[in-house]
């Protein structure tokens, strides 16, 4: 299983991990930043789980290129 966390709240809105995973990001256009789709929130973290490991490499790429570090990818 594949679990992407954004901690949203600490998006600047500077949009790389939309270029890089836009099936699972997008921008608000309420406030200009990030946001992951179909994910839960919790606390402030918004967490998405999915068994489609075809969303790991486009996601680690977003995580790499954010550059506050929101966001976290892990393979479970």
């Amino acid at each position: 299983m594949v679990v992407v966390t954004l901690q949203r709240d600490k998006c600047i809105g500077c949009n790389y991990c939309v270029e890089m995973a836009p099936a699972q990001f997008q921008m608000s256009k309420k406030d200009g930043k990030t946001v992951l789709l179909k994910a839960s929130e919790a606390k402030g973290f918004f967490t998405l789980k999915s068994h489609d490991y075809a969303i790991l490499e486009p996601c680690e790429n977003a995580a790499k290129a954010c550059p506050v570090h929101i966001i976290v990818v892990k393979e479970t």
